[in-house]
């Protein structure tokens, strides 16, 4: 391909957005604001990224909270950086206890899915590190928005709704304060209806005061001790103050001459490198639609199921990241794919829902974020007067202890979030992520692929309708996508079910920099109510 024609427009059903002395993309116009209000203040991308995060647990809390999980890769000063602040199951999970409680499985709601949350302790590490401006300057726009209040966008109110009856479903007193914080009246907000949250505020305000000590050493993590007590949950405050965010070395494919960024198991990311590293070995399908979505279905279904099958803690996994990425053992998966639909199985390579933001400065520094609940508001617990929703990143644990991912204590999981990025030649093109759990790493493939191979902008990639591969044969596509290629997928083997509305098939954001020129061309999730604010 050429050099330049990923870095210009191409047609898209939405503006493209460009700047050229900083940018931030994200799921919610307000967070975005926020973001370029740091850096018109002097901060860099990585306090705006900061800003942003903080924000979004106030006016998107249908996704994220304080009590989320955070992974983040960094461009600054010319080189990659990556944080896992995603934190370990407690020291009193496991097997035993879990079975001992009545589970044959780890409940998705409650307290017991609950892990130590990590994103506190990821913006004041990113902000100690990487940060130009004071900590608290960063979080205090989101203090402001939750002490004053916002008014509810409607694809929030969508699944605020949806946690609401979900919740109502459970007759325990645990799930109460999250009904005293989230629906104060008796149910959750509509569009255009101001919601606030004190507690919230004053949670920020103690986490900016202290560099979220607060939190994991402090009156909140005593909080958050005796809540877990009193509602059966393992969770201690010894477990919160031996928390410290990992950082990491990014790992990587090259695709279409470009060199492709994640952060390594326990997060999922190693999914879509595989995929894209199989679809590199296999050649594009030249001037061949369907040939071309066929084989990256194909790619992705391989990957996915040696991801389910394999990925865990780094140091617990068996194969190892580098066996599972090895160009044989890509090329002998890549040989799987005929022109009919596969029923993936694992293979042994061994040789013997979430919120997401893309930040850039002006001065060639990049994050991308991702920070989650896991799926919706997370666990339904919210520890009284806090205004923290506790994630339950729990749940992807095995109770089965000869699979990889089974739980033990103080044992990270596989994890659904994951920041990409994307490098040239040694350069940084930008940050990119789609976030809804496990549509994750299938999302990174389709963005990817569409900048990459099928030479679309941002904005124009992020548009494409979307698939969705489930299980075995079966792919979910969005009501858009088109009859002619959906049909002819089903003469290859695929069962295609097309949904009636776009809510599981992610929300993405990504930015990319012009290497000669500076230029920042920035896309956001049209199944959003996102925005990109160039400056």
């Amino acid at each position: 391909m050429q050099h330049d024609v990923f870095y210009y427009p191409s047609p898209s059903r939405r503006m493209v957005n460009m700047g050229h002395r900083g940018m931030v993309a994200t799921s919610q116009p307000l967070a975005a604001q926020v973001g370029m209000r740091i850096l018109q203040k002097g901060g860099n991308a990585v306090d705006a990224a900061i800003a942003t995060a903080a924000a979004l647990t106030v006016v998107e809390p249908t996704s994220n909270g304080i009590g989320s999980d955070v992974f983040a890769i960094v461009w600054l000063d010319g080189k990659l950086h990556g944080l896992n602040a995603s934190g370990p199951a407690p020291k009193a999970a496991s097997i035993e206890a879990m079975r001992e409680l009545g589970h044959d499985s780890i409940p998705n709601h409650g307290m017991l899915p609950v892990t130590v949350p990590g994103a506190p302790a990821a913006w004041a590490t990113l902000s100690e590190r990487f940060g130009k401006l004071p900590f608290a300057d960063l979080l205090a726009p989101a203090i402001e928005l939750a002490r004053s209040g916002f008014p509810v966008s409607p694809i929030t109110h969508q699944l605020w709704e949806e946690a609401f009856h979900t919740y109502s479903a459970y007759d325990d007193a645990s799930f109460a304060p999250w009904f005293t914080t989230f629906a104060p009246d008796g149910q959750a907000p509509r569009p255009g209806e101001m919601w606030s949250s004190p507690d919230h505020a004053n949670t920020l305000q103690r986490i900016a005061d202290t560099q979220a000590d607060d939190f994991y050493t402090g009156a909140l993590a005593e909080r958050i001790d005796a809540f877990s007590r009193e509602h059966g949950g393992l969770l201690r405050k010894e477990d919160l103050a031996g928390f410290t965010p990992e950082w990491v070395e990014p790992i990587s494919v090259r695709y279409q001459g470009h060199d492709i960024w994640e952060i390594p198991p326990n997060g999922s990311g190693m999914i879509a490198l595989q995929a894209l590293g199989i679809l590199e070995r296999l050649g594009p399908a030249v001037n061949d639609p369907v040939e071309t979505l066929h084989q990256r279905i194909e790619a992705t279904k391989l990957a996915y199921v040696d991801g389910f099958a394999h990925i865990t803690e780094r140091d617990a996994m068996q194969p190892s990241v580098a066996e599972m990425l090895s160009d044989d053992y890509l090329r002998a998966r890549a040989a799987l794919i005929s022109d009919q639909a596969l029923d993936p199985i694992a293979g042994e390579p061994r040789s013997g829902g979430t919120v997401y933001l893309a930040t850039a400065d002006g001065d060639g520094n990049m994050v991308s974020f991702i920070q989650s609940n896991f799926k919706g508001f997370g666990s339904g617990m919210v520890v009284p007067g806090t205004g923290i929703s506790l994630q339950n990143r729990g749940w992807s644990f095995s109770l089965d202890p000869a699979h990889p991912n089974s739980l033990a204590p103080g044992k990270r999981t596989y994890h659904t979030i994951i920041p990409g990025f994307i490098t040239r030649q040694g350069k940084a093109v930008g940050p990119f992520g789609v976030m809804g759990g496990f549509m994750q790493p299938q999302g990174h493939v389709q963005l990817v692929t569409g900048m990459l191979e099928d030479h679309l902008n941002p904005q124009a990639a992020l548009d494409m309708p979307r698939w969705k591969w489930t299980q075995g044969r079966t792919v979910e596509v969005e009501p858009h996508f088109p009859d002619h290629l959906a049909l002819a997928l089903a003469r290859r083997g695929h069962d295609i079910v097309k949904l009636t509305d776009t809510v599981t098939f992610g929300r993405g954001q990504a930015i990319v920099r012009n290497p000669d020129s500076g230029v920042l061309t920035g896309g956001t999730e049209p199944r959003a109510d996102g925005a990109v604010i160039p400056w």
